[in-house]
């Protein structure tokens, strides 16, 4: 079965989901990661010369993808991949669903200086930007979740931990 990891961009997605498949023996793949890869150019490119529009197209096709594969892997979510109803289908079809709820003062902590690379960040303050987004993803993200890790600023490690208790038994 693959594990899954939403929520908001800063969440820890990556770092967390390249240390549980680690644990767990498993791949990481990064949805993100893997449409840079294929279209040999940053998120952040894709949303300058093509829109926002294309790169959710993208991102719909890789899920899909990703559903043919038999590989078991931890699979992280972009933080917008689950606001489009295509993309529910398919992400609750590749398996469990985890979702790493951060609040917003945590997220802007994270999230401060990397703004540039983050194209949904742009235009306006980050608090506002961050609390705006994360207000408008909150409940689908809840919505879709079979698990739900409240985030803390702690060590990646005890959130992997947290996580592999919270998960025993869904395998």
């Amino acid at each position: 079965m693959n594990w899954i990891l939403e929520g908001f961009m800063g969440s820890g997605k990556s770092a967390i989901g390249r240390r549980l498949a680690g644990h767990r023996g498993l791949p990481f793949l990064d949805t993100d990661s893997i449409i840079e890869e294929k279209q040999s150019r940053s998120i952040a490119d894709i949303f300058s010369h093509q829109g926002e529009g294309a790169f959710r197209q993208m991102e719909t096709a890789v899920l899909w993808g990703l559903t043919l594969d038999d590989t078991e892997a931890v699979i992280s979510l972009g933080g917008g991949t689950p606001m489009y109803d295509r993309n529910i289908r398919p992400i609750k079809e590749l398996g469990k669903v985890i979702y790493l709820k951060a609040s917003s003062e945590l997220l802007i902590k994270r999230l401060e200086g990397g703004v540039e690379e983050r194209p949904m960040l742009k235009g306006g303050e980050l608090d506002e930007r961050v609390q705006s987004l994360l207000a408008k993803r909150e409940d689908r993200y809840m919505e879709i979740a079979d698990i739900i890790v409240p985030m803390e600023d702690e060590p990646i490690e005890d959130t992997c931990s947290r996580i592999i208790d919270m998960t025993k038994g869904l395998d």
